[in-house]
Formats: C-alpha cells, sequence, structure tokens
C-alpha cells in the first residue's frame, strides 16, 4: 500500500507531461499545415508568423488551426520595429533579452506581435526585412 502511494504522483506526473506533449506536437503540427508555401514562418509561444504572398499573417495557434489577429500587405508597411514588453513604447535595445513585441505600423493603423524572446525576433525580423527588401 505504502508503495502504490509513492508511486501515484509520479504515475500522475508521466501523464500531465505525456499529454503536454501531446498538445504541443498537435499545435506544431498545425503551425506546420498553416505554414506551408509561406516565405517565411514562426512560431512563438504567444503567436504565429508568416510572410506569405507579400501578406504578413499572424494569430494564435488554436485546436482548429491559427486564429488570425490580423494581416498586412508588405507594400503598405511604414514602420517595422521591435519594442520592449512592459515599458510603454520604448524600443528594444540590443542587450535586450526576454519578451517583447513587433509593431507594425501601416496606413496609419499599428499592430503588436508579441514575441516571448527578444533574440530570436530579432532574428526573424532580420530575415523578414531582407525577404521585404526584395518584395518592395
Amino acid at each position: 500500500m505504502r508503495d502504490a502511494v509513492l508511486w501515484l504522483p509520479l504515475l500522475v506526473t508521466f501523464m500531465v507531461l505525456t499529454a503536454l506533449g501531446w498538445l504541443e506536437r498537435r499545435r506544431q503540427a498545425v503551425f506546420r499545415l498553416w505554414s506551408q508555401g509561406a516565405e517565411l514562418a514562426r512560431l512563438d509561444v504567444a503567436v504565429a508568423v508568416r510572410l506569405q504572398d507579400g501578406r504578413i499573417s499572424w494569430g494564435s495557434v488554436g485546436p482548429k488551426g491559427v486564429e488570425l489577429a490580423g494581416d498586412i500587405a508588405v507594400n503598405h508597411l511604414e514602420i517595422c520595429e521591435l519594442m520592449a514588453d512592459r515599458s510603454g513604447d520604448v524600443p528594444l535595445t540590443n542587450e535586450a533579452c526576454g519578451p517583447c513585441r513587433l509593431r507594425l505600423v501601416a496606413d496609419g493603423q499599428s499592430w503588436d506581435i508579441p514575441f516571448s524572446d527578444a533574440v530570436r525576433a530579432r532574428l526573424w525580423v532580420d530575415e523578414l526585412m531582407s525577404q521585404v527588401c526584395c518584395q518592395l
């Protein structure tokens, strides 16, 4: 009886980790399906972003697919900059790491796209700008 009580928390932990792993695998499969044919795509903890056919699209990944939060044409893009996550309208410094947001401004409107890691966000923005320069 005592042995069963000791193993029960381990069994529950294993089952929870297995379920979380399955959910993440499904999330990645949904993202792969959504990003097929995209020139550039990124899956982050907070958001999925892609560049396809001259449009930047982003949204959250749900069980039925990516729920689009926004879509913008690249040729309408005026400003693309990384901003600090919690500091209002302060641009992100080169030394910063951690959560941040990508601000896109076009046609007088602005959209903030959250990213969980500033280093990876910088790399994605650099790739995006190299792709966008080819399309402009």
